[in-house]
């Protein structure tokens, strides 16, 4: 297994009921779960299932309910253990550890976060966050400073010593979350730990992960039955079926190749603007000029590409600003050097900003968006028309 791949899940299968060989021997044969299910009373949870999750990368599992994603979820803590197949946590088979390396996986090495907070009422905000450093004897003053970095870093500092009844339902997610981050675990499991929030809530939520997994650089499964959530949080999106893995692919990829007509429906049901990113929509800029050209030459440039403003960039492609026609003419009149009349206050996005947050940006600016990359070099540029023209 390679080292960037911490969790891999080879064939699992689980079943629930009595008579599973004559179950077993049905799907083999190609019977859908209902069949099984009507013929046998066993019910497929799931049905070889395999895939791998990278280090550090949010792995989204979508599906409807009875799809599986939850049970494959809780295989991975072996609070579900599946009826075959194996499930390697970095190299290691989890069904043979022994309880306490059980227990020490479940401490140490992987968290999860509940749909509903599954937090304790008779306990405080702080006391909540450090519950898993207490049951590890970590020394109080250690794990109250620890419970207060991860309250500061989901944004609930100052609020240490409140009563989680006084809580609303998204601080008690935010509780959850920084209980899970803790212990500072490898993995962190999150089943739908966001669908009992409100749309505007949910939304500050997913920000709030997508903060923090730039900071902390997890490694973490999520579970949703929501296509947006989806592709906005994952790296990688697996779409499953009747305990079936359908498709696993980036958003990008899944969108311009569904592997079937029932993914298809289900990316159809997507709002594009959570899908796309700059890089996808942005266009080649027709008119360049460097700071050091004269006056003349910006001019002549944006008369040839029939254009009235040139993006500034240096000898290495970084970008400076933009120029207008009316400013290059006022240069070369009264011999004003180019760089004095630069315009730098230009709206920019980097390359994976989703058109969903910048659609308002292009409805303030007065030129085409301007898009970096980290090196702030310039990419390409997205007018107001195409950002209409991609929804």
């Amino acid at each position: 297994m390679s080292k960037d791949t911490v969790i891999r899940v080879e064939h699992i299968t689980k079943l629930y009921g009595k008579n599973k060989s004559e179950a077993i021997q049905l799907m083999k044969n190609g019977a859908d779960k209902d069949t099984v299910y009507k013929r046998t009373g066993v019910t497929v949870a799931l049905w070889d299932v395999s895939f791998e999750v990278k280090r550090g990368e949010i792995f989204a599992i979508i599906g409807l309910s009875g799809s599986g994603k939850s049970t494959i979820i809780r295989c991975f803590n072996l609070l579900n253990k599946p009826t075959s197949g194996k499930i390697f946590f970095e190299g290691n088979d989890i069904e043979k550890f022994s309880k306490q390396e059980v227990l020490n996986y479940r401490r140490d090495r992987i968290a999860m976060v509940f749909q509903n907070f599954g937090l304790m009422s008779h306990r405080n905000v702080l006391d909540n966050v450090t519950y898993g450093l207490e049951v590890k004897k970590v020394p109080r003053e250690e794990r109250e400073q620890r419970g207060r970095e991860m309250i500061e870093m989901v944004g609930l500092e100052g609020l240490e010593h409140q009563p989680i009844s006084s809580l609303s339902g998204g601080m008690k997610q935010r509780v959850g979350l920084a209980r899970a981050l803790a212990n500072d675990p490898g993995v962190l499991l999150m089943d739908e730990p966001f669908s009992a929030l409100d749309p505007l809530v949910r939304r500050d939520m997913q920000f709030e992960l997508l903060s923090i997994q730039g900071k902390l650089e997890k490694t973490v499964i999520f579970i949703t039955h929501d296509i947006n959530e989806a592709f906005k949080l994952g790296d990688t999106v697996a779409i499953m079926r009747d305990g079936k893995i359908i498709q696993i692919d980036t958003p990008e990829n899944m969108s311009a190749k569904p592997a079937d007509e029932y993914v298809r429906q289900f990316i159809d049901s997507a709002d594009k603007t959570q899908v796309l990113s700059a890089k996808h929509v942005m266009v080649p800029p027709t008119c360049l000029v460097k700071p050091k050209d004269i006056p003349s030459q910006a001019i002549r440039e944006m008369g040839a590409n029939d254009v009235s403003t040139a993006y500034v960039v240096d000898d290495k492609m970084r970008f400076m600003g933009i120029i207008t026609i009316d400013n290059a003419i006022r240069a070369r009149n009264n011999g004003l050097p180019l760089p004095s009349l630069i315009d730098p206050d230009v709206h920019t996005c980097n390359e994976d900003t989703l058109i969903n947050d910048i659609i308002s940006l292009a409805a303030e600016a007065k030129y085409p968006l301007a898009v970096l990359d980290k090196e702030n070099k310039l990419k390409g540029i997205i007018s107001k028309a195409t950002v209409l023209a991609s929804l």
